[in-house]
């Protein structure tokens, strides 16, 4: 087993990584070879790139600003069932549902520059000629040019060996891209360099303009350039809005090599980004990058399981680094969501906010794997009230977004103070966040918050207002006011605990009696959480399956969202039998049994948009991705791992290898926190659940300013599809029965040894075994 040194800076990669030459499914020999050497060697960037799973292939660091990547048509970027390039442009965040990013798409062409569009001057290619491995992307052209990119955290690199022409091409595309393009600037500063500047809106819907500034470098100098604006082409022009091409003579010298440094601040910060992390050769760039993912995907250690499992299992982890991202430039300096400039003293301000997925995993992930890195996220986020007034939603670069609804942020933070990273900023993050409980942004900020506070403080419910207009961009909890009540219940339940342990008793037992807010969605004619209109009135269909009100989902799939109190909601519906039976018939259970893999593809909700009419699981999409931890609290724990290992299925090496949409890496984090066992059930507090891991050991790398025993191991010892179910557990060689463990016992342990078996077993199952409430009649 190889343990290499760290070599991170400050919370931040500056670096890149990059394996040569890992092709789309990685060879076994090469797999088996993994085990004891490169870890990069077991990651496929393709998987998720088809069927709406909307990953990317190319390249990027852990959190980079850059993620350089290759876009087919497809409106977040790349989809493996498309087969022409239209450019390798430098923004793209991984698994989002719409179009964002693709900023400065660059192609490079041979002879004359007749067209301007990327649709039609796009390049054929075939995946035969493609490689990916994490920071590294090739492609072989039709036009018989090879493309390679690769990354550090602030620049693109790109090399691209040409056939032997005098008329070797790279268009800079500043006028096209994933999202609307509001005004672009393209300027040749000199023989080897261009700039831009590009302002785009629109995630989903519009947003307010941002803009990304650009400088790009070539390795030598241009033989001729020239500017477009529209379709118009003007040769020997140093100035235009929409794009430049430049060009090179490859008779000889085939090869042309570039870098492009991206700011979100303003052109000085681009140059200094590129004189900070340029200037380096391609190949020195991709080893740097390579370098960096090994000893990121070194901190977690495998042992069993077949290759498959393994490959997808590392992909997966090599997911979850990918965001967010780091959004100031090398002298600390960004654009914040006032618009101003600030710098970042003493941290590393990040951007890209998909905090209504990653609030469930994702962010707990790092907080145990990167919480250097964790922290200074964390920070950004409480300096975004600090600067504009109020806290994100789901925030791309310095603009909110809206998209999605309840109240995301404050299990974010919460879990953030929970795991210990907030020394320093408590009382500042609690102000910001009580705020935000409290009341709603003012008419003119950009922000909805809380959209519907007013009511749900008042009348104890958000309320569904069918049809109701948006006041600002984005979505609006009014649209959806029976999930944004579960999902502000739940927040506040957080909130909740974060008061009452820094001693703001009054507050605590405020937000503490506001979590119980839950109840009043429930319908006792129909036994499940449904929408209640302007007047209190329930209202939509009374079947669960075809209920309104509910943001990507229905009462069925958002019955289990309740982690604050489930004894409680258990109750609520007629107890553990009851309980159990539902879940039962919800994972379509006896089913499972006989066949988890046909049962999770066929019978539970399969499809990245097939969100609504259903009553049962659906693994592809938020909502659920606590469900299956559910039997935990019903006597049932042997359940949770049934439900799991069928769902993790889903996870394969191949293009259409996700569930759904990876949402800034969401779905893989929970793959990764489930595959190894421990899995965060409460979000926004310190529980991690336990479940069967699908590894014999699992070897975790922790950091000692967090987790002072610097290492965790997780042990099962002949884990597989047959052996599957906990016998008992033991940490640090002591029996342990319950089906949970919270931080401070994760930092105080060293191993964690599950004993499997072929049958259920009795553990877990006792009466205090389950993990407790938060707070409420249930606790």
């Amino acid at each position: 087993m190889r343990w290499t040194q760290r070599i991170r800076g400050a919370g931040t990669a500056v670096a890149a990584v990059v394996l040569l030459g890992a092709a789309l499914t990685v060879p076994t020999a090469q797999a088996a070879a993994a085990r004891d050497g490169n870890l990069t060697d077991l990651v496929n960037p393709f998987i998720g790139t088809e069927r709406e799973g909307n990953t990317y292939p190319g390249a990027a660091v852990p959190f980079g600003m850059v993620q350089l990547s290759p876009d087919t048509g497809h409106n977040t970027g790349y989809d493996y069932a498309q087969n022409h390039i239209r450019g390798f442009s430098l923004v793209h965040l991984s698994g989002v549902g719409c179009g964002l990013g693709g900023d400065l798409p660059v192609l490079p062409t041979t002879g004359d520059v007749t067209e301007t569009d990327y649709a039609k001057y796009e390049a054929e290619f075939s995946h035969d000629t493609e490689k990916a491995s994490p920071g590294y992307y090739k492609v072989g052209l039709a036009n018989g040019i090879d493309a390679e990119l690769t990354a550090t955290a602030r620049t693109g690199v790109q090399r691209y060996t040409f056939p032997a022409t005098d008329k070797a091409n790279v268009l800079l595309n500043a006028g096209q891209s994933l999202h609307r393009t509001v005004s672009t600037k393209v300027e040749i500063l000199d023989d080897r360099t261009v700039r831009t500047a590009i302002t785009g809106s629109g995630f989903c819907q519009d947003t307010e303009p941002y803009t990304v500034y650009t400088i790009t470098r070539f390795d030598r100098p241009f033989t001729a350039y020239g500017t477009w604006d529209g379709s118009a082409v003007t040769d020997g022009s140093r100035t235009g809005r929409d794009g430049a091409y430049v060009r090179f003579d490859t008779t000889g010298d085939r090869t042309v090599e570039a870098t492009t440094a991206l700011s979100y601040v303003d052109a000085r910060g681009a140059a200094g980004n590129l004189r900070a992390e340029g200037g380096r050769s391609f190949r020195q760039v991709r080893d740097a990058a390579r370098q960096v993912w090994e000893d990121r995907l070194d901190d977690v250690r495998t042992r069993g399981g077949s290759d498959t499992l393994r490959r997808t299992f590392y992909s997966s982890l090599y997911r979850s680094f990918l965001a967010p991202n780091i959004g100031s430039d090398t002298d600390g300096r960004y654009t914040g969501w006032d618009r101003g400039i600030h710098h970042a003293r003493g941290f590393t301000y990040y951007q890209n906010w998909s905090l209504w997925d990653t609030y469930r995993t994702q962010s707990q992930l790092l907080s145990l794997l990167a919480p250097r890195e964790a922290r200074d996220m964390a920070i950004s986020v409480i300096r975004i009230d600090e600067e504009s007034g109020w806290l994100p939603k789901w925030g791309y670069g310095p603009v909110e977004t809206n998209i999605m609804t309840g109240d995301p942020v404050t299990p974010f933070l919460t879990n953030a103070y929970q795991q210990g990273l907030l020394k320093g900023y408590e009382e500042q993050a609690y102000r910001a966040l009580k705020k935000n409980a409290d009341g709603v942004p003012p008419a003119g900020h950009p922000a909805v918050g809380r959209e519907a506070a007013r009511e749900y403080i008042t009348g104890g419910f958000a309320p569904y207002l069918k049809g109701r207009p948006h006041s600002k961009p984005g979505d609006s909890d009014y649209d959806h006011g029976g999930s944004a009540t579960l999902e502000y219940a739940l927040s506040d339940a957080m909130l909740a605990e974060m008061a009452r342990s820094l001693g703001h008793e009054a507050d605590a037992a405020r937000y503490a009696a506001r979590a119980q807010s839950y109840r009043n969605v429930f319908d006792p004619s129909t036994g499940f959480f449904r929408a209640r209109d302007g007047s209190g009135a329930f209202t939509g269909p009374a079947e669960p399956a075809r209920s309104e009100g509910f943001h990507e989902g229905t009462s069925w799939q958002y019955q289990w969202l309740v982690p604050q109190d489930l004894p409680g909601m258990v109750g609520l519906i007629g107890g553990r039998q009851v309980a159990n039976d539902r879940l039962d018939s919800f994972f379509a259970y006896d089913k499972l049994l006989k066949d988890p893999a046909r049962t999770a593809r066929e019978v539970w909700v399969n499809g990245p948009y097939d969100y609504y009419n259903a009553d049962k699981y659906n693994p592809q999409n938020e909502p659920d991705l606590i469900a299956p931890y559910t039997y935990l609290s019903t006597g049932q724990p042997w359940k949770t791992t049934d439900v799991v290992h069928a769902a993790l299925t889903l996870f394969t090496d191949s293009p259409t290898g996700m569930t759904g949409n990876d949402d800034l890496g969401t779905m893989s984090a929970w793959n990764v926190l489930s595959s190894i066992g421990i899995f965060p059930i409460q979000p926004g507090y310190d529980t991690w659940g336990l479940s069967t891991p699908v590894f014999d050991r699992v070897d975790l790398t922790l950091d000692r300013r967090y987790y002072p025993r610097g290492a965790l191991t997780v042990t099962a010892p002949g884990t597989s599809d047959a052996r599957r179910y906990v016998r008992s557990v033991e940490t640090d060689g002591t029996a342990y029965g319950r089906t949970y463990l919270t931080t401070d016992a994760l930092r105080g342990t060293r191993k964690i040894t599950f004993t499997v078996g072929t049958q259920p077993s009795a553990w877990g199952t006792g009466p205090h075994d389950a993990p407790p409430a938060l707070n409420g009649p249930g606790k």
